[in-house]
């Protein structure tokens, strides 16, 4: 692939309600934090340029709605993503637990690919001290599911910028590997068994 073309990559945030996707979009791409964004209807999209390993990317970074009557449009966006970041909040145990439904609902919906398909997991607001999912539990459930795991907080950047971009080489070392495949296995030149037909 060539290094000097950019790459476009979709990136997507799932989880339930109120564990801080927005603001966890938001500290990544302007470095600012609010304490009252709105609840996300459907989905809003912010994107961020950045260069990994000298290719430059460009993350279009789909950040979707958490209520459970906005799940079937949801599902929607998740055609064509790159790579999906799942978080949850780590004061609310429900969100955690919650965790194992929105990852298998991604991969049903998501083209077919192999079962290591680029994906992080966020446990977010580390910064309050009322914590219900210790961080060993966390990192369990993800190392089972082979799942790179970040402590973060949306509020004072603590591992935000890390887990992105750990996503973003996930999914250009993806792309890379369907292209490289995709190319050796459509390029293939063999002579010809049959005889060749003289004609007058």
């Amino acid at each position: 692939m060539d290094s000097s073309k950019k790459v476009d990559l979709k990136i997507i945030i799932i989880g339930a309600l109120g564990v801080g996707k927005t603001s966890l979009l938001h500290q990544y791409v302007h470095k600012t934090f609010c304490e009252d964004y709105r609840t996300t209807l459907g989905a809003s999209i912010l994107t961020k340029v950045i260069a990994v390993d000298s290719t430059p990317l460009k993350l279009q970074i789909w950040d979707t709605g958490g209520q459970e009557r906005f799940r079937s449009m949801v599902s929607t966006f998740y055609k064509g993503s790159d790579g999906c970041m799942l978080a949850f909040d780590v004061t609310d145990r429900e969100s955690f637990e919650a965790l194992e439904n929105w990852r298998d609902d991604f991969l049903e919906k998501v083209i077919p690919r192999e079962l290591g398909f680029p994906m992080v997991v966020l446990g977010n607001k580390i910064d309050i001290c009322d914590r219900q999912v210790s961080e060993e539990l966390a990192s369990a459930w993800c190392k089972d599911k082979d799942i790179p795991y970040f402590e973060v907080s949306a509020k004072n950047g603590i591992n935000v910028a890390q887990a992105f971009e750990t996503l973003a080489k996930q999914a250009l070392l993806t792309q890379k590997g369907i292209l490289e495949s995709y190319l050796t296995g459509s390029i293939k030149l063999s002579p010809s068994d049959e005889p060749k037909k003289s004609c007058c």
